[in-house]
């Protein structure tokens, strides 16, 4: 048209304007209708939606809830002073009145590192297999963590212990009888003991010392071998696995 002259080329520039802008308003609608089609973000299974067919919501309107059922995470607490044998990895285990015969294991995987000022504990997560889908999101629990059996330990109070950078002793009591006289007296040996790990006002001795033997837990720095002693327990100081502060 514009080449038989029937048109001007203003109404011809016009024209393309139009069409540019038709084109772009279609681009426009059809993103929008790209997202208004609703993807789940994870595999799991769809509650009850909360919307109906035909009805105009708003961004941010729930239409329905998405749940991973397996596998599925257990959120609880524990107090503070647990927290140390807390790690990723420990077994443990779940039952549930929905299915009392039951009992599910799994793993923590986190451990949250910030402690409740409010409640004094420590929130913990773990997962579960729940393959025949017995367990569902919203139940309530119980936790049974799994430690690692506890080997039993020879330990002392820590204020036994003279330690020196040539090799950590205790002064150990022993009853000894006067080859001449025949009377008992109590003299100290001085033992070389290794250490292992502490807790409270005790730690454990790998070596050294015998199960049911008897040695000074208080003023050692100012013992000597085979120095005379009497065995006065009234000044023992009070040992605690968990000491409590002073002010408390």
């Amino acid at each position: 048209m514009r080449a038989n002259k029937t048109v001007s080329q203003a109404d011809l520039d016009t024209a393309e304007a139009n069409f540019k802008q038709a084109t772009a308003q279609v681009d426009n609608v059809r993103a929008a209708i790209a997202k208004k089609t609703i993807r789940a973000p994870f595999a799991g299974q769809l509650g009850i939606r909360q919307v109906n067919l035909g009805q105009i919501v708003d961004q941010g309107t729930p239409l329905v809830t998405l749940q991973t059922i397996d596998p599925i995470y257990v959120d609880f607490s524990l107090p503070q002073k647990r927290y140390a044998i807390l790690k990723s990895g420990t077994d443990i285990r779940v039952t549930t009145d929905a299915a009392p015969d039951e009992h599910f294991m799994g793993k923590i995987i986190a451990v949250n590192p910030e402690i409740d000022q409010m409640t004094r504990s420590v929130r913990v997560r773990a997962t579960l297999t729940n393959k025949e889908e017995l367990l569902r999101p919203g139940m309530f629990a119980n936790v049974v963590v799994l430690l690692p059996e506890v080997q039993e330990v020879l330990a002392i109070p820590a204020t036994a212990v003279l330690y020196a950078p040539y090799g950590d002793t205790v002064f150990v009591i022993d009853e000894i009888e006067d080859e001449k006289s025949g009377d008992k007296q109590l003299l100290l040996r001085q033992q070389v003991v290794r250490l292992g790990s502490a807790k409270g006002d005790f730690v454990a001795v790998e070596t050294g010392l015998k199960e049911g033997e008897s040695v000074v837990t208080s003023g050692v720095f100012k013992l000597r071998p085979k120095m005379a002693v009497v065995v006065d327990n009234s000044l023992a100081p009070e040992a605690k696995t968990e000491p409590s502060p002073a002010n408390e």
